[in-house]
């Protein structure tokens, strides 16, 4: 059995045409991974409206930023960053600041070639880890996003959340721990 990722939505890998303009690339690399930055910004402001809202945002932060675009070595990661910098300037914000509860809808999309019966069991087991995820602290939930959706490496996600390598490595570690034991 395969392990469930939290996004799959059967696009091929990130394939980007080095001939391309800075706007054809950033268009298509946003293309490719726009389910999963807003199901990663799902999770991190926990309303689908804000999460739909804030990649629109980043998009426009990016696009306006395009002609950096020859310097950025990541640009999955690059957005990823911007959009996360983006969410956060919404939760600071003071009409933003109460909670909202995250809807019973579907929040991670999948799909799944399996048999019925290993279809019901990674359903589970993607229904226990969103549970999970839920439970973690914010910035443990960050990082883990961060880390499985956006493939930063911790020295790009310490550089986002403006703390410490080793404070990332240490939230990171208490989020696996924590969903190793809520998955077992």
């Amino acid at each position: 059995m395969k392990r469930p990722s939290i996004i799959e939505d059967g696009s091929a890998p990130l394939k980007l045409d080095t001939n391309q303009s800075n706007s054809e690339r950033l268009l298509a690399t946003f293309n490719q991974i726009r389910d999963e930055l807003t199901s990663t910004l799902w999770f991190i402001l926990g309303n689908k409206d804000d999460a739909q809202d804030i990649a629109q945002d980043a998009f426009l932060r990016c696009w306006k930023k395009q002609d950096a675009l020859p310097d950025v070595l990541n640009l999955k990661a690059w957005i990823f960053k911007v959009a996360i910098n983006a969410a956060k300037d919404l939760r600071k914000s003071a009409w933003k600041r109460k909670t909202r509860t995250m809807p019973e809808e579907d929040v991670m999309m999948y799909k799944s070639t399996v048999s019925p019966l290993e279809s019901l069991q990674e359903n589970e087991m993607v229904a226990q880890l969103r549970t999970a995820l839920m439970d973690l602290r914010p910035e443990e939930k960050e990082v883990f996003l961060l880390r499985q959706n956006a493939e930063m490496t911790y020295e790009q996600i310490a550089e986002t959340a403006n703390r410490p390598v080793g404070t990332i490595k240490t939230q990171m570690r208490s989020a696996l721990q924590k969903l190793k034991v809520a998955l077992s």
